[in-house]
């Protein structure tokens, strides 16, 4: 159909624990952003919406971003399979969120899931 526009596909990304959620956060990306593991197929640029569900928050948190990095399957080093999801900028206030809860762990040396 000419003109229309395709739904960004939604994710369910629980991260339950601060081990998760260090491993999946992109601090190094403008606005923040989320690896998730995945074998399926995106495209850099593609729009995606996440229902996230964060250690103890009492709801799950709906999101929408961009993919920004894609480990292949088979990637060099045995990177886990998946992609980056640049937050959009309304979504600032989650990066904080997600900050606060790895206060402490953000200078680590222990590789996470993109660096």
């Amino acid at each position: 159909m000419a003109g229309s526009q395709t739904k960004p596909q939604v994710v369910t990304v629980n991260l339950t624990n601060k081990d998760e959620l260090y491993e999946a956060y992109m601090p190094f990306v403008n606005n923040g952003g989320l690896f998730l593991p995945t074998r399926g197929t995106f495209r850099l640029g593609q729009e995606i919406s996440l229902l996230l569900n964060l250690m103890d928050e009492p709801e799950k948190i709906p999101m929408a971003g961009k993919v920004v990095w894609v480990t292949p399957q088979g990637a060099q080093g045995r990177r886990v399979a998946g992609i980056g999801i640049q937050f959009n900028d309304n979504h600032i206030g989650l990066r904080d969120k997600i900050e606060t809860y790895l206060a402490g762990r953000l200078s680590s040396q222990h590789p996470t899931h993109t660096l």
